[in-house]
């Protein structure tokens, strides 16, 4: 039951801040604070999506993935967010699965051989 609620939580934190998006484009609110209060809201709901969703070691690990590379931890944080609310993520993700993700999703690197003569 509790993954029920938070669903519906989620959705009603949806409709909340979809209303008030709508209600300040019909005022003419296209001002700087609030696409900086929708902005603060989106990112809330995005980490209530990946408290939901991940285990505290992978939360930990793509912590770690974004303090070092900032680009890339929002990209994933996107894209398990987005899992997640499809509802292609069954269960909660945890480590060992981040570690596959991050794999995957991670851009090609150049590998150097390195000969010695």
């Amino acid at each position: 039951m509790s993954e029920n609620s938070d669903d519906e939580r989620l959705q009603e934190l949806r409709e909340e801040k979809m209303e008030e998006l709508r209600e300040r484009q019909q005022q003419g609110g296209g001002d700087a604070d609030a696409q900086r209060e929708a902005q603060e809201r989106a990112e809330a709901q995005q980490e209530a999506v990946l408290k939901q969703h991940l285990t505290d070691g992978a939360r930990q690990r793509l912590n770690a993935v974004e303090m070092s590379k900032p680009e890339f931890g929002e990209k994933v944080k996107q894209q398990v967010a987005a899992l997640a609310q499809s509802g292609r993520i069954q269960g909660r993700i945890d480590e060992d699965q981040m570690r596959d993700l991050l794999k995957e999703l991670q851009p090609d690197q150049q590998s150097f051989d390195i000969r010695r003569r």
